[in-house]
């Protein structure tokens, strides 16, 4: 295990309360002063229970013993009201504490760059992060933990040596009881008792780190394997038509296994605090032993040695929490290190200060200019020295295999990713200059991949929670949704999925499909793109939905890709690509009579399928 200086420890710690403090408000300072009261309570109680019991054996003055418990029951009955106020406070922001922790994950995947999203190395060490603080607490839920053993470990020095200075002082008239090396030892036998639980959590921690770069593995297999196959209903069919449980049961089986090499591990982690345990009841027993000498040769009374033995029990445990809290420290601070490493990965992309015209007319034309693009760690280009311009209001189909480049194409186009070589162009001037948001405001875009959510049909139609009621029943309406929203027990108001709720609707495919070509048509943006979202359609289905959609996009400039290419007649211009390059551009009229374009194989590859054979 690397080890981290003390200043890097510090600052690494201050910046944890910090994110602590943004996202989970009130929850270390709740914690604090919950044990605050806790630590302090059983000194309150110890020093009056001496006091009772030296008054009930020498004085018995019957109002001073009142006024002493009527004191120790008032204290402890405060004590015992703010404990409960502030661990219900605490018990609730600790619980939501997990979710908010999402929270940090999901904000910063929000501003990450797209080509981040999707590299390997980048989404192993977001899961890395995720699941070692979601399975162990390691880094900031350990923070949390920390900060009581540190007000509890203080409060017990500071009480403890308060309670315990005049054991020390306090004169017996025996000499050896008297000597001054019994407090060297009892402080001795107190700090090795520390030392040795320091020395046992350091190991412990050593055989825990290494542990540890197992579990991301180990973890995400069993959440597969154990809950995702079986439980989510979108694999369900293939896992019981092609017995996929059994290659389950394999894969557990090895999870399964190497549990049991880990025993090894999970003894030794054991075996450390185990030996220290054994010292540090040795060094409590060396300090009970003081006690009860000075007491035997007179030097204090049978309540003080109630408040001594307590005492010193607690001094040896501040100093045992504190040498422990500065090794676990250490720990935590590495996994804190490795969020922040995640955290701190940097947005590369120039978001560009250039405001985007907001024009009434439409007015904007793209220009793609011997554009390349290569995805990270590929070894060939995606797209290859594309040129190509979309004239204002064009209706632009784009055709290809799969892997031709199609994708790639819309990707680049909403600048989700930059090209390699070449430039894009909106109105003429280079887009990486444009302000991103107000960039990416220009475009009304279906995946071939799109979600819902479990959310309101409205909300999913207006990607917001407040908004027009009115609009968004005429998109759905217009995308072909109108007699299901009317079948819709809450209309607008209805939940999709069951994922919060029992009452959700489950939707079909081209259900979902012409939900998402609702919500493109409710943002209204100048450019609408269709990326193969109707592949749950059939053909003539699909092709009414091309068709309207296209008399819908109106004078605005849209781009289709779909493999069906019946749906492209509408259009003015056919893109056609291969291999990333582009190949053929025409009207489907055009490009149909060249025969030795591969536009005129794939038409003729699917109108086979559709003409009549006798």
């Amino acid at each position: 295990m690397s080890r981290m200086r003390v200043r890097e420890r510090f600052a690494v710690t201050v910046r944890g309360f910090g994110i602590l403090k943004k996202y989970c408000p009130g929850l270390v300072r709740d914690k604090a002063l919950y044990e605050l009261i806790n630590s302090l309570q059983p000194f309150v109680s110890v020093w009056f229970s001496a006091r009772i019991i030296d008054e009930i054996i020498l004085g018995r003055r019957v109002e001073v013993l009142a006024a002493y418990v009527a004191g120790i029951v008032l204290i402890n009955f405060l004590g015992a009201v703010c404990k409960g106020i502030l661990k219900r406070l605490g018990d609730e922001k600790e619980a939501l504490m997990w979710c908010w922790f999402g929270k940090i994950f999901s904000d910063k995947q929000m501003s990450l760059d797209f080509e981040d999203l999707e590299d390997a190395g980048i989404r192993h060490q977001r899961q890395e992060a995720e699941e070692n603080l979601y399975m162990f607490g390691n880094g900031l839920g350990q923070l949390v933990w920390g900060t009581a053993v540190l007000v509890r470990a203080g409060i017990n020095l500071a009480a403890s040596l308060f309670l315990t200075g005049t054991l020390f002082f306090s004169r017996s008239g025996n000499a050896a009881a008297d000597s001054p090396l019994w407090v060297a030892a009892v402080l001795l036998c107190i700090l090795a008792g520390g030392i040795c639980n320091s020395r046992a959590t350091i190991k412990e921690n050593e055989i825990f780190m290494e542990w540890c770069k197992g579990t991301v593995w180990f973890n995400r297999t069993f959440m597969f394997f154990g809950k995702e196959l079986y439980m989510n209903p979108e694999r369900a069919k293939d896992v019981r038509i092609y017995e996929q449980s059994v290659l389950a049961k394999r894969e557990l089986d090895k999870l399964i296994r190497r549990n049991r090499e880990n025993q090894r591990d999970n003894f030794r982690m054991a075996l450390f605090p185990g030996a220290a345990s054994v010292v540090i009841g040795l060094a409590n027993g060396a300090c009970y032993l003081y006690v009860v000498i000075k007491a035997f040769f007179g030097a204090f009374g049978v309540g003080s040695i109630v408040q001594y033995v307590a005492a010193l029990s607690r001094l040896g445990e501040g100093v045992q929490e504190f040498m422990y809290l500065l090794s676990d420290n250490e720990m935590y601070c590495l996994h804190l290190r490795k969020l922040f490493e995640y955290l701190d990965l940097p947005n590369r992309r120039y978001q560009g200060s250039l405001t985007v015209e907001k024009r009434d007319d439409i007015e904007y034309d793209i220009e793609f200019c011997d554009v390349s693009f290569r995805y990270p760690g590929a070894d060939k280009d995606a797209l290859s020295h594309v040129n190509l311009k979309f004239r204002i209001g064009e209706k632009l189909a784009v055709v290809g295999r799969n892997g031709s480049g199609k994708t790639t194409l819309i990707k680049l186009l909403c600048r989700l990713y930059d090209p390699t070589q070449g430039e894009i162009f909106l109105n003429g001037v280079e887009i990486r200059k444009y302000d991103y948001d107000e960039y990416i405001a220009l475009f009304s875009v279906v995946f071939q991949d799109f979600k819902l959510f479990s959310f309101t049909l409205g909300q999913n139609v207006a990607a917001g929670v407040k908004y027009d009621r009115a609009r968004a029943r005429e998109c759905l309406i217009k995308a072909g949704m109108g007699e299901r929203l009317e079948e819709m027990p809450r209309g607008l108001d209805t939940c999709l999925y069951r994922d919060f709720g029992e009452n959700g609707v489950e939707i079909s495919g081209g259900e979902a499909q012409k939900t998402a070509l609702a919500r493109a048509l409710y943002k209204d943006a100048p450019f609408m793109i269709l990326d193969e979202p109707t592949a749950a359609l059939d053909p003539v289905a699909e092709y009414e939905v091309y068709s309207k959609f296209n008399e819908i996009a109106g004078d605005r400039t849209a781009v289709y890709i779909s493999h069906r290419l019946a749906s492209y007649r509408f259009c003015d211009t056919v893109a056609v690509f291969d291999k990333g390059h582009l190949v053929q551009k025409g009207s489907h009229d055009e490009l149909v009579l060249e025969e030795d374009g591969m536009y005129y194989q794939l038409w003729h590859a699917q109108a086979q399928y559709y003409t009549h054979r006798g």
